[in-house]
């Protein structure tokens, strides 16, 4: 029985956990990025307009594409959906999102300090700057409280996280050392 299985039959008992994933088979419906662009005590971050998560605040980023890489991707998001362009990024950390209706996706986390463009709204997303210190995390996803800090410390980290819709009901999060 696949989880999209037990998710309908157990939607009330949670029979499946973060622990008992088989996450070394376990295959991403699809594979995404998010680039964070840092200036100075500042971060870009936007509201999306359409796609998994429209309305709520996040990272410029979107699905790879066939023969694209992460970093690939994650540029090409940035672009495309603010009309800035990253130099240097970084890659910072890895996440496995498995939602209970069967959806599984596998984002690369990004993050740069050099960039060159002055931030525009898309039929995408809203381009928003906020201090570091005071980020949004009601209008965000559930785990982002739980790894934003490490990311803005330059810490790296994988996670693995089970998501009922927008509700995160569990997680696991390492610190990690990542490939340059």
């Amino acid at each position: 029985m696949d989880i999209k299985d037990k998710a309908a039959d157990h939607r009330e008992e949670l029979v499946v956990s973060v622990a008992e994933m088989d996450w070394e088979r376990w295959q991403p419906t699809d594979r995404a990025t998010l680039l964070f662009v840092l200036d100075e005590s500042k971060i870009l971050l936007i509201r999306k307009k359409r796609g998994l998560g429209a309305g709520k605040i996040s990272a410029p980023g979107g699905r790879m594409e066939p023969g694209e890489s992460p970093l690939q991707c994650a540029l090409r998001e940035l672009k495309e959906e603010v009309g800035v362009t990253a130099f240097e990024a970084a890659e910072r950390g890895l996440h496995h999102f498995q939602f209970m209706d069967g959806y599984a996706l596998k984002v690369h986390v990004f993050i740069t300090r050099r960039w060159s463009g002055e931030p525009v709204e898309t039929d995408e997303a809203i381009p928003l700057w906020f201090d570091v210190a005071a980020l949004p995390y009601e209008e965000m996803w559930e785990d982002d409280r739980l790894w934003m800090p490490h990311l803005l410390a330059g810490r790296s980290f994988v996670g693995w996280y089970l998501f009922d819709g927008d509700s995160m009901l569990q997680h696991r999060l390492e610190l990690q050392e990542m490939s340059p």
